[in-house]
């Protein structure tokens, strides 16, 4: 949700500045791009089965997947605005985040932090600390 606002906030200037001078193709060019991002970026889909968790962003951008032999520690964690949204990497390792600050965070085996932003920070941390324990 913050990016599709940011994105409309954004677009209403840019919405006045094609009433203020008339179509102009960098501006209408800027348009589109905002769209495209927020089809590709404005949502972010966790899965869980049987043997990994997979995560991406809107229609299978960015697409992972870790598989939960390879993960060490499952913890739920608070991101600060530091972390941003969209994709990053941090002081803390990679952040998946689309909005809010809750997230889970897999540390794996060779020590890479990885944290994905959710809005069901419990569930899928005990989902996940369930199939990791296995």
């Amino acid at each position: 949700m913050v990016i599709w606002g940011l994105l409309t906030w954004i677009a209403s200037f840019v919405a006045i500045a094609l009433v203020l001078i008339g179509p102009n193709i960098g501006v209408v060019g800027f348009l589109v791009l905002l769209l495209v991002m927020a089809i590709l970026f404005g949502t972010l889909t966790v899965e869980v089965d049987d043997e990994a968790i997979r995560w991406w962003f809107g229609p299978g951008v960015f697409k992972r997947e870790v598989k939960f032999s390879e993960i060490k520690t499952v913890q739920p964690v608070i991101n600060s605005w530091m972390h941003g949204i969209g994709v990053r990497i941090t002081h803390d390792g990679w952040v998946y985040g689309v909005h809010g600050f809750r997230a889970v965070e897999l540390t794996l085996l060779d020590d890479t932090q990885i944290r994905i932003g959710t809005n069901q920070q419990r569930k899928l941390t005990d989902l996940l600390e369930a199939k990791v324990a296995n």
